[in-house]
C-alpha cells in the first residue's frame, strides 16, 4: 500500500463543462427517479465539499510532513472546483423549474449552522474522513460499473470527473486524522455521524425533487418499475461501514487508482 510520500501529486482540473438547454429534466436515461437520486446527492456536494476543506484546513499548520501538506493542498483545489461546478449545474435545475433554494437553506442551516459548530475540530475531521470514504465507494461504483453511460453527456462527464478526483484524494482526510487524532472510537463516531447525515439529507433532497415532479403529474410507480433494483443502502452504506470499522482500515487498501487514471487519460486530463 502506498503512503502520502509515494502518491502522485493531486492536480485540480477544470473539465470545462456547461449545462445548457440540451440537458433534459430527466437526464439519467429518461428516468425521473434515477435522475433525482443523483440530483439529491448533487445538492449536498457544494456545501459538503467546503465543510471537508474547513475540517482539514483547521489542522494544516500542525502537519510537519511536506508530502502530506502538498496532498492536502491538492485536495483543497479539487474540492473547491467540485463545489463550483456542481453549483453551476444548480442553475440548470432552476431553469428547469425546480425550487432548490429552500431545501439548500434548511440543509445548510442544520448541517453547517447547527451541527458543525456544535462539535470540536477533531470530530468534524473524523466525519470528513468517513464521508470521503463513502464518496470513494460511490466513485468506484460509477467508474467500474459504468451506469452513468446512460446519462446525458454533460452530467456523465461531471460525475465521472468528480469520481476520478475523489479516488485520487480519497486518503487525504483519513491520513490527516491519523496524524492529529488517531483514536478508533473517534473514527467510529465520525462514521456514525457521516452515515446518518448523508443518508438523511440525500433522501430528503431526492424527495423534494420527486415531489415537484409528482405535482406536475409524474407517475412515481411507473418510474420505480423502470428503475428496478437500486440497492444504494447495501452497495454504498453497508459496504462502507463494514470496511471502515476494521481497525486496520486505510483508504488506499482499495486498489482503484487505475479506474480514475483510465478515465482521466481517455479525456486528456491525466
Amino acid at each position: 500500500m502506498q503512503t502520502s510520500h509515494e502518491r502522485p501529486p493531486i492536480k485540480p482540473r477544470d473539465p470545462g463543462l456547461t449545462f445548457d438547454e440540451t440537458v433534459p429534466r430527466h437526464w439519467f436515461g429518461g428516468n425521473a427517479l434515477a435522475t433525482h437520486i443523483a440530483n439529491g446527492v448533487n445538492l449536498l456536494f457544494p456545501a459538503g465539499e467546503r465543510f471537508f476543506v474547513r475540517s482539514v484546513h483547521h489542522y494544516l499548520d500542525k502537519l510537519d510532513d511536506p508530502a502530506l501538506r502538498e496532498q492536502v493542498k491538492g485536495f483543497f483545489g479539487q474540492e473547491g472546483r467540485h463545489a463550483k461546478l456542481h453549483e453551476r449545474f444548480f442553475e440548470r435545475l432552476e431553469q428547469q423549474g425546480y425550487e432548490i433554494k429552500p431545501f439548500l437553506r434548511v440543509y445548510e442551516r442544520i448541517a453547517y449552522g447547527l451541527l458543525e459548530p456544535a462539535f470540536p475540530p477533531a470530530f468534524r475531521l473524523s466525519v470528513t474522513a468517513a464521508a470521503e470514504h463513502f464518496t470513494a465507494i460511490m466513485a468506484e461504483n460509477a467508474l467500474r460499473e459504468r451506469f452513468l453511460d446512460h446519462a446525458h453527456p454533460a452530467l456523465r462527464d461531471l460525475l465521472f470527473w468528480h469520481a476520478a478526483e475523489e479516488i485520487e484524494h480519497r486518503a487525504v482526510a483519513f491520513e490527516v486524522l491519523s496524524r492529529v487524532a488517531p483514536s478508533y472510537p473517534l473514527r467510529v463516531a465520525g462514521m456514525a455521524m457521516a452515515a446518518t447525515t448523508l443518508a438523511a439529507f440525500w433522501i430528503a433532497g431526492t424527495i423534494v425533487l420527486l415531489d415537484q415532479d409528482r405535482r406536475r403529474g409524474l407517475d412515481l410507480r411507473a418510474e420505480l418499475a423502470k428503475l428496478g433494483d437500486h440497492p444504494i443502502g447495501q452497495r454504498v452504506f453497508l459496504r462502507g461501514i463494514k470496511s471502515y470499522l476494521r481497525r486496520d482500515f486505510h483508504p488506499l487498501q482499495a486498489e482503484i487508482d487505475d479506474l480514475a487514471r483510465q478515465w482521466l487519460e481517455a479525456k486528456g486530463m491525466a
